[in-house]
């Protein structure tokens, strides 16, 4: 039997080697930083464990799967990244938790106008900033509800939110979404949201999606929420609107183009908040543990010939429902 090579570029410990090592024993392991990762390396690979540039993957014709360390797939989809037939999986599931609070937490900045008492402070102005809105009551609409989605989702209901949701298919409901509805249906329901949450992933579906006219159709006040993909959104009309006083504000965690250039209007945009795609990756303790316990258990069941999970449908940027054994 041919020896099947693993590359590791997930910032793992020693405690991490001994579980994928354990996973797969029959397998010969390496570990590398992604930017200590050159072409030979890619090459010689059968299977990849976390993100690396793309552009190393354009010779791996060794390269039967791809385990990322990300729930988004990004450029990993492109035609020609990747060898034919070389099976794309996610860690979607290690991220919910802690981007779910991240999103309660920018949320809350602005609904408090937090933001304006943090500019007080520092130029040492006491002064009550007047009335501010609650997540009880409110209408907030998520848009996407994967794991990170259904986990904001969770938390706004134990607030005693109204949470309606989207995604492709409508399915089985959570009893902490009350409603849920296809993307086609988005025109109808933004301008009933007070609070509207992007968590979709970098799909062409998804790609501009909320464009200026969208941008306007929302409610008087409302507040808008990106963790998902930046290009979902056209960000110097988001920038406009908020100038316009149209939105109550917006936190943004995702932006296109990233860095984000510093004569963009969205810097100096009011009543907003901009993040360097932190609310993920991993920040949170947990998610490296979550993303080490997904490839173990990919690879045990990789190499016992079982179907994989969080694999991705590379023309569409979703999960496809059951995992699939190579052909």
């Amino acid at each position: 039997m041919t020896q099947t090579n693993i590359l590791v570029v997930l910032p793992v410990t020693e405690e991490h080697k001994a579980k994928l090592e354990a996973a797969a024993p029959a397998a010969v392991f390496s570990y590398l930083k992604p930017a200590a990762v050159t072409p030979e390396a890619a090459k010689a690979a059968h299977i990849i464990i976390g993100n690396l540039p793309p552009e190393h993957l354009a010779d791996s014709e060794n390269l039967q799967w791809l385990q990322l360390n990300y729930a988004g797939i990004g450029k990993f989809a492109n035609p020609g990244v990747l060898p034919p037939r070389t099976l794309l999986t996610n860690s979607s599931g290690a991220y919910g938790e802690a981007i779910g609070e991240y999103l309660v937490a920018m949320l809350l900045y602005l609904m408090k106008k937090l933001y304006l008492y943090r500019d007080n402070q520092q130029n040492k102005i006491w002064k009550d900033m007047g009335r501010v809105r609650t997540i009880m009551g409110s209408r907030v609409l998520v848009v996407g509800l994967g794991d990170i989605g259904l986990s904001f989702a969770r938390r706004i209901k134990a607030m005693g939110g109204q949470v309606s949701g989207i995604r492709r298919h409508t399915g089985d409901q959570p009893d902490y979404v009350d409603q849920i509805y296809t993307l086609d249906q988005l025109d109808e329901l933004l301008p009933q949201a007070d609070v509207v949450a992007m968590c979709l992933p970098d799909t062409p579906l998804t790609k501009g999606l909320l464009d200026r006219q969208r941008l306007l159709a929302m409610k008087q006040g409302a507040y808008f929420l990106n963790v998902g993909r930046g290009n979902a959104v056209d960000n110097v009309a988001l920038a406009e609107v908020l100038a316009s006083g149209h939105l109550g504000g917006a936190a943004v965690d995702v932006i296109e183009p990233e860095p984000l250039p510093q004569d963009h209007p969205l810097w100096t945009a009011p009543n907003s908040l901009l993040t360097p795609h932190v609310a993920g990756g991993f920040h949170a303790g947990d998610i490296l543990e979550k993303v080490v316990a997904i490839s173990c258990d990919n690879l045990k069941r990789y190499f016992a010939g079982e179907p994989l999970l969080n694999l991705v449908d590379s023309k569409t940027g979703y999960r496809q429902k059951e995992g699939h054994w190579r052909q």
